[in-house]
């Protein structure tokens, strides 16, 4: 690939990447090649369709995310770390409108973001055996629990957000809180095999 090529197509991820942090998925490629300072056709020179162009964005969002948490999997505190890895991953989803709503969509069939989900739930596995083993969280969660509840506290906060900055901060504790083993009861229905969509 030609420099300028090259030069073009970072210049286009990272406008599209503040783009759809800040107006996610519907955000026109009129106006992601505007902010990258290139025309429409240099944007489908590199990106046949839009939810391609997504789909990179995303899927580097979740490689991203899966090594910070191979990164935690150093850390003295087992506990502390998934709590470091549950929190980063939180706030990247509470500061990227685009992210949850590119969770929800059919993006996820495309083998890279298949492969980028993956390691993200491999990292999440690895980070809550080890809190497990040192009894720093109960005996039945998963690494799919963990990224299901990482949503779940994104998506609660989400509404009001802008109003109340950090909320967000306040519901993971709680959610914390329930994965520690002190009191816990049986959960009536087993933690998901796969995140995988049908």
């Amino acid at each position: 690939m030609r420099a300028d090529a090259v030069r073009n197509r970072r210049l286009l991820l990272e406008a599209a990447a503040a783009e759809l942090a800040e107006h996610g998925t519907e955000v026109s490629i009129a106006r992601i090649a505007a902010r990258a300072g290139v025309g429409k056709g240099t944007v489908f020179r590199h990106f046949a369709t839009k939810e391609q162009l997504v789909t990179a964005i995303f899927g580097d969002q979740l490689d991203r995310l899966a090594a910070r948490g191979e990164n935690l999997l150093g850390h003295a505190d087992s506990g502390q770390a998934l709590l470091e890895f549950m929190a980063g991953a939180v706030e990247l989803q509470v500061a990227d409108r685009s992210f949850c709503q590119a969770v929800t969509v059919d993006l996820r069939r495309d083998p890279q973001l298949r492969a980028a989900s993956d390691r993200l739930v491999a990292a999440a596995e690895s980070l809550t055996a080890r809190a497990r083993a040192d009894g720093a969280a109960r005996d039945d969660i998963t690494g799919h629990d963990i990224v299901l509840l990482i949503n779940a506290v994104a998506q609660a906060t989400a509404p009001l957000g802008d109003a109340v900055p950090g909320l967000w901060r306040r519901y993971l504790g709680l959610i914390f809180d329930g994965l520690r083993p002190m009191a816990a009861r049986p959960l009536p229905v087993p933690a998901p095999g796969s995140l995988a969509p049908p």
